[in-house]
């Protein structure tokens, strides 16, 4: 290809079946550092609230530690849920983290609560009313991290002045509106929610103002990627990952599954609908399959960047989904 796609990680930290919180993040780190070595892109953890099965709910103190664990690449927030925190917190504790580790911070903000109704309230009782000031607190956050900011009453330290990559995050028009009226680089969750991927990035590209940050339009991509050494094994390893959106249809909150010989079995017809919506951006099976596969997606949805999370159950499965993985990135960029 004329331009090469490089390829990150979005790790969400998911508690297995028998697991708990301690190994998870010890995997957690083994993954980011098999990334890091096979020369991924950007390790980025996600912040969620009141999930017994997730272990980046202290998302800032987890990418300090992921990035202290690895050397060269990217670490950083896909995403921070903004209108959680203030903007002066969070340009205080990612000008630290760019502080500890220069070059390799970036953050990547979200409108949504990361939780429920009812956490989100509990996390601060004006949630609702921050999500409409969105666009106002990214605005807010660039200018605590700007040199301009040393002349204000309020500063963040030791934020000012400081290189942190802003990504804005979503599953909609209003995150690619606010994208491109900002010039700031877009990632689209098509990992759970790819119904209006294509349209928001043709928007964002057609409306996109470049900006002190950004000349052109960026964009990226999550998907699910599945990887295994033959079609059949990635299929049933899979199976998690369907169990997975099933479970959270039927709001049954439990440890991410062991696969299971058949996932349809488990599903009925309103059921599959919906699973098969959400997970639509998912790419399942061997080397051969996935370069085939991933390559069209790439050049009908002409990202910039590929961001890939793989819900597998079994750790020794999953290092080797993303050793296959980069080499299907290699063999498409070649």
């Amino acid at each position: 290809m004329k331009n090469a796609i490089p390829i990150s990680l979005l790790e969400l930290a998911l508690i297995t079946e028998n697991s708990n919180a301690s190994d998870t993040m010890q995997k957690t780190k083994e993954l980011a550092q098999l990334a890091d070595h096979l020369r991924y892109n950007r390790f980025w953890l996600a912040e969620h609230h009141n999930m017994a099965h997730v272990a980046s709910t202290a998302t800032v103190v987890l990418i300090g530690y992921i990035a202290s664990e690895t050397q060269n690449i990217r670490v950083g927030s896909g995403g921070i849920m903004l209108p959680n925190h203030s903007p002066l917190i969070i340009a205080e504790q990612f000008g630290t983290l760019a502080t500890l580790y220069p070059n390799r911070i970036d953050l990547g903000l979200g409108r949504a609560p990361g939780t429920d109704a009812l956490t989100a309230q509990a996390i601060r009782k004006d949630f609702f009313e921050e999500a409409q000031q969105f666009p106002k607190n990214v605005s807010k956050l660039q200018r605590y991290f700007s040199e301009a900011n040393a002349t204000e009453k309020v500063r963040a330290f030791p934020a000012e002045g400081m290189n942190v990559p802003i990504w804005i995050l979503g599953s909609s028009m209003d995150s690619a509106k606010l994208a491109a009226e900002y010039g700031l680089p877009y990632a689209f969750a098509g990992h759970f929610a790819p119904r209006q991927m294509l349209q928001a990035f043709e928007f964002y590209r057609e409306n996109f103002q470049p900006s002190t940050f950004l000349s052109q339009p960026k964009t990226m991509a999550c998907v699910n990627i599945i990887a295994a050494d033959s079609d059949e094994e990635a299929q049933f390893l899979s199976n998690s990952l369907y169990q997975m959106f099933l479970n959270l249809i039927r709001n049954d909150r439990k440890g991410l599954q062991p696969p299971v010989a058949s996932i349809d079995e488990m599903m009925n017809e309103e059921e599959r609908f919906h699973v098969n919506q959400m997970t639509a951006c998912t790419f399942t099976g061997s080397k051969e399959k996935l370069t085939k596969d991933l390559k069209e997606f790439i050049q009908y949805t002409r990202i910039n960047e590929l961001m890939i999370t793989s819900p597998i159950f079994d750790h020794q499965d999953k290092l080797k989904s993303l050793q296959i993985s980069k080499s299907v990135m290699d063999a498409i960029n070649e």
